[in-house]
């Protein structure tokens, strides 16, 4: 009966989606990610490029339909593409001034449909611009350096590390509600698991690929760890302030390319932050 009981009031698990699916298209996409590394490392940011161009238009329209909200997509998708292909030649540099200019094409953009709306319409141009394009743009400068593949491979597998570790983490354990209000799913528990993945990934990554010393490679780990939660509750937020549930119908088991891109996305901002400090580059 206590067993029944404890099992009602568990939160919510993940079982719900399509696991198979999920992981057939989880695979996939991490085949297409290592292929590229593997044959020339820039490649990589021509999968990036891709991703971004599809989440792009995925956030647009979910902002669309959600809440009417209507985002300078063109100014969007080509300045998104600038940032990323800016930052091979240019670096930060290029990346910051390429989002600058995007920002002001999406107020020009804007400005023939008149005044109505036209902060929330800008602002949601600029939020766009940022949560995407800008923050992707920092993977494709992980994979610049001579040791970029295995920066690249650093972060991702901290990220799936985490993801693997929360996820069996709260099916097994998870009864304490992290953000309930945000997303019932998530339990203090699955985020101790993905905690000790996470760590336990970036000090062998580290150790391993990068060869840096592991105690640099667990708090790194622990900090995209704790980048990705918090990517995972802001799309979270996003979907409910809209009323969706996914941003997209894409990928089979996961929603749309956005829905796979949230944690990804901040995550990559905090490792290349603490890579480049923390860790030399190749000589």
């Amino acid at each position: 009966m206590s067993e029944v009981a404890t099992a009602a009031d568990r939160p919510p698990s993940r079982l719900g989606r399509d696991l198979p699916a999920a992981i057939s298209v989880g695979v996939a996409l991490g085949v297409v990610i290592v292929a590229s590394l593997w044959f020339i490392r820039e490649l990589f940011i021509v999968v990036v490029a891709v991703a971004v161009a599809v989440s792009t238009w995925e956030l647009a329209g979910a902002l669309r339909r959600g809440g009417g909200i209507k985002v300078s997509l063109w100014p969007a998708l080509i300045g998104g593409q600038a940032m990323l292909w800016l930052a091979w030649p240019l670096g930060a540099l290029g990346v910051v001034a390429a989002a600058a200019t995007t920002m002001l094409a999406c107020m020009l953009w804007r400005m023939p449909d008149g005044p109505d709306n036209f902060l929330r319409d800008v602002s949601a141009s600029m939020f766009t611009v940022a949560y995407v394009p800008f923050f992707a743009a920092f993977a494709a400068m992980l994979v610049l350096p001579l040791d970029g593949t295995q920066r690249v491979l650093t972060w991702m597998l901290c990220v799936v590390a985490s993801d693997v570790g929360g996820y069996a983490a709260g099916v097994l354990a998870g009864r304490h509600p992290m953000a309930p209000n945000i997303s019932p799913k998530k339990s203090w528990e699955g985020f101790a698991g993905s905690l000790i993945a996470g760590s336990v990934a970036g000090a062998i990554c580290v150790s391993e690929l990068l060869h840096g010393d592991w105690r640099l490679g667990a708090p790194l780990g622990a900090l995209l760890v704790a980048a990705a939660t918090i990517g995972d509750l802001i799309e979270s937020l996003i979907k409910r302030d809209l009323g969706l549930k996914d941003m997209g119908s894409l990928l089979p088991g996961h929603g749309g390319l956005m829905d796979r891109m949230d944690s990804m996305l901040p995550t990559a901002l905090v490792a290349w932050v603490l890579l480049s400090t923390f860790v030399p580059t190749a000589p």
